[in-house]
């Protein structure tokens, strides 16, 4: 990854909120992503499709089915009618979460926390809409604290060609070996046992490593041993306690 967005005051490994604290809120509202701000994360997680009207939003699958009471597909929805829907994911108590904009995610976002955008949809093939997410993310002041990400390397690298010094990660299932040309790849965690010296080829290319597993309590141990530079959770409150035990009992420095 690159420097701008390595984080003052921050050790590594990296805490990843993967959609917010998604066990404790429902995933992608502005409730998980304040919880995990208090959870001490360092990087929140979230997804971005675009609506019908063309803004970005905060939401991992490209319909309201699953984690609203509303339907529909994104892209045929405007901002208006994706807003009239809970966002509760069947989770009582927050009814009146609303699918959250990324204009509304970056104004909540700390100063000294990071952004990781998943793009979710070929809509970012377009130039227009990567410039249109560049100029955004500029306009709210993250740009320089932004990673974006996808398991399609061609969405990351149409947001680079925008803006070169955007950094850019790749989410894999089935490379053996840290692919070329990113900041940080995301690898499926089983792939790091079938190959233990991936993370060292990854950092001898200078290359950042977050293992895919947002439930990562089970193989933390593993992960801090071999020095993986961010760990996704679903949970940040239970795996930043873990990840500061650890380090604790092993750095104690």
């Amino acid at each position: 990854m690159q420097k701008k967005l390595e984080l003052p005051g921050k050790v590594k490994p990296y805490l990843m909120a993967h959609r917010g604290n998604q066990v404790l809120c429902p995933e992608n509202t502005l409730a998980s992503f304040r919880h995990a701000f208090e959870d001490g994360t360092d990087i929140l997680e979230t997804d971005l499709h675009l609506s019908k009207d063309g803004q970005f939003i905060c939401i991992h699958d490209g319909t309201l089915d699953r984690t609203t009471d509303g339907s529909g597909a994104i892209a045929d929805l405007t901002v208006a009618e994706i807003k009239k829907v809970s966002a509760f994911n069947r989770k009582a108590g927050f009814e009146k979460e609303r699918v959250p904009l990324l204009a509304e995610t970056a104004e909540i976002l700390p100063p000294d926390v990071a952004l990781a955008l998943e793009l979710k949809t070929d809509r970012f093939l377009e130039e227009a809409v990567c410039r249109k997410l560049v100029d955004e993310l500029k306009s709210y002041g993250v740009l320089e604290r932004t990673i974006v990400l996808s398991f399609n390397a061609e969405r990351v690298f149409s947001v680079k060609k925008v803006e070169d010094g955007i950094p850019v990660g790749l989410i894999t299932m089935k490379k053996l070996g840290p692919p070329l040309g990113f900041d940080m790849v995301g690898p499926f965690f089983p792939i790091l046992w079938m190959n233990p010296w991936y993370i060292r080829a990854a950092h001898r290319k200078g290359v950042l490593v977050c293992p895919l597993d947002p439930t990562p309590e089970p193989r933390l141990a593993g992960y801090l041993k071999r020095g993986c530079d961010a760990i996704i959770t679903n949970n940040p409150a239970v795996t930043r306690k873990a990840v500061d035990h650890w380090m604790q009992m092993h750095h104690p420095e």
